[in-house]
């Protein structure tokens, strides 16, 4: 079969579930969760405003699927009446619904288990290195109408400017290899020009057909890099915290449900273009951040604020050791205070702080002892109180 032709009997197979969708297409929306994915139901919550199902059910191809934010897409989808293939190594002990089907394969050297299939939209989560890209757009780029790719607001290589747009220049790849030769590993140094180097191989394959997602920090239940979770599970403990910087320094997250089901919202709108995604639409001030997650917790906990400089000389980090946070400089004023008007005209919504906080550590005191006992971002106790003792000895008896 020709590649015209392949791409007519897609375009006439689409045509066929559009009719077939204004009929039956609410059917889809009765079924069953099925099995839980990898945590409790009760975490499943659509954002407020977002009941009503779509006039149409999708046949989705999600690349992943059972990682962060692949979990909330499935279950959102599969909520909504679309049929759901995910893709990938067949490693992960994360338990799909029962309608979900999984293809195993690498998207390194071998995509066979997708040959030959077609899909409405393909949903590329975990995609780090443009050869991933390179590789399915070869195999894919007449197999479905609309190729969404999940990127990041770290490929732009102006971070100076507060609210820059998606037309900001993207950071160039500046490595000696080949990036196409490289591993995870191996590009880990560049991960927002590699992100950058994606996102070119898709509008190369998809064109006009490409929906680019930059999300900012995803947040939320699930989440394996405590990088907010340290917030919630700090302040819940109560006491004295260490707080960095000042109480106006900028923070912007997205809690990871709202950016999924948003995602699948998108596809079933047949949206294109590129977008950020983070949140809210004004940063939010650090201070008003702990306050919020102490508020949602009912803490008894006590922020004393330490200045950036005075934690650089104690090699306290940001991002890190402080997550959420960076030290503010001329370079990163704009880091995290991007422009997200083109994704809120698109229908970006976010579910109240309060239950992004709650859920988040709930799940967390869910998870077994030993996830428990270690975090994974975050400055340990120990070294908070060694920070905090250094810093009343420096600022004297008046400080916080």
């Amino acid at each position: 079969m020709s590649e015209d032709d392949r791409r007519q009997r897609f375009l006439n197979r689409r045509d066929f579930l559009r009719t077939a969708a204004l009929g039956a297409g609410a059917t889809g929306l009765g079924l069953a969760l099925g099995s839980r994915i990898g945590m409790p139901v009760p975490w499943f919550s659509p954002t407020p405003g977002h009941a009503a199902g779509p006039s149409r059910s999708l046949d989705l191809l999600i690349l992943g699927g059972t990682g962060f934010i692949g979990p909330h897409q499935v279950r959102y989808a599969v909520k909504r009446g679309h049929r759901v293939t995910v893709f990938n190594r067949g490693r992960s002990q994360i338990q799909l619904p029962d309608e979900v089907e999984e293809l195993i394969g690498d998207r390194n050297d071998d995509l066979s288990a997708l040959d030959g299939r077609e899909w409405d939209v393909v949903i590329d989560n975990p995609t780090t290195l443009p050869n991933w890209v390179r590789l399915s757009g070869e195999l894919l780029q007449h197999a479905t109408q609309q190729y969404i790719f999940i990127s990041t607001i770290s490929v732009y290589a102006d971070t100076s400017q507060v609210g820059r747009d998606e037309d900001t220049p993207l950071t160039p790849y500046q490595g000696e290899q080949d990036p196409f030769t490289l591993s995870v590993e191996d590009g880990s140094a560049h991960y927002g020009a590699l992100k950058a180097l994606s996102e070119e191989e898709v509008h190369r394959w998809f064109g006009n057909r490409a929906t680019i997602i930059r999300p900012g920090l995803i947040v939320g239940p699930g989440d394996p890099t405590d990088r907010f979770t340290y917030w919630p599970v700090r302040i819940h403990r109560g006491g004295e915290i260490l707080a960095p910087g000042t109480p106006e320094d900028p923070t912007q997250v997205i809690d990871a449900r709202d950016l999924s089901e948003w995602t699948i919202r998108m596809a079933e709108e047949g949206r294109t273009g590129t977008y950020n995604a983070t949140g809210p639409k004004s940063p939010r001030p650090l201070g008003r951040m702990l306050s919020e997650i102490r508020d949602a917790l009912e803490a008894d906990a006590q922020f004393t604020w330490v200045p950036q400089d005075f934690l650089m000389d104690q090699e306290v980090r940001g991002w890190s050791d402080m997550p959420v946070w960076v030290p503010l400089s001329e370079e990163n004023a704009g880091f995290l205070a991007v422009s997200v008007e083109r994704a809120l005209a698109a229908g970006l919504t976010y579910r109240p702080f309060h239950e992004t906080v709650r859920d988040t550590l709930t799940w967390f005191r869910s998870q077994p002892e030993d996830r428990q006992s270690q975090l994974r971002a975050g400055i340990s106790p120990e070294r908070e109180l060694e920070v905090l003792q250094a810093w009343h000895r420096h600022a004297g008896p008046s400080s916080p």
